[in-house]
């Protein structure tokens, strides 16, 4: 059953991901304080289209996740370097990328949730009211919507600690729904 998702995997791994493992949906855990970590830990909360409040809270999220049978698991290392964020920022891109060429190989149900705030513009349009330029390019971070993305992970083997230092290496994490 999970077979004809390794090349989608691979896809991955070719343009930069550390790991991409088909898992099961019912692994990845959905709680509602994750969404009070944005709201009262992260200074860009409420400032984007993809961040709360603006984004599915984890009920609704739950009930999209029970609506798959299959997913993606995607890690990417990212160590401190000069580089890091234009690396982490193609990543992302790439990853939308390949949602939609899961959605032309026949996987049209497929939907990827990303990691962190949105990078594709300095200032969210949403500040000024209006409606993001970028819609079909960007989507909310797996914590946006609810998803524990700590136990997420370490559900389905992964390694993920807290950070002490912004300097050190961070494992972050996405997920593409498939079907």
């Amino acid at each position: 059953m999970q077979k004809d998702l390794e090349k989608y995997c691979q896809m991955a791994l070719d343009s930069g991901a550390t790991d991409a493992v088909p898992i099961h949906p019912g692994s990845v855990v959905t709680a509602p304080w994750v969404r009070m970590k944005c709201q009262f830990g992260c200074p860009v909360y409420g400032m984007g289209h993809c961040c709360p409040p603006h984004t599915p809270t984890h009920d609704q999220t739950r009930a999209v996740l029970d609506s798959y049978r299959r997913a993606i698991l995607f890690h990417i290392e990212a160590p401190a370097t000069e580089g890091r964020g234009k690396r982490y920022k193609a990543y992302m891109e790439m990853l939308v990328e390949l949602e939609g060429t899961l959605f032309k190989d026949g996987y049209y149900k497929a939907f990827v949730f990303l990691s962190g705030p949105c990078l594709k513009c300095k200032k969210c349009a949403i500040l000024t009211d209006n409606p993001c330029v970028h819609m079909g390019s960007v989507r909310p971070a797996m914590e946006a919507c609810g998803i524990d993305v700590f136990q997420t992970a370490r559900n389905n083997g992964f390694f993920i600690k807290t950070l002490s230092v912004k300097e050190e290496t961070h494992n972050d994490y996405c997920l593409m729904l498939v079907d």
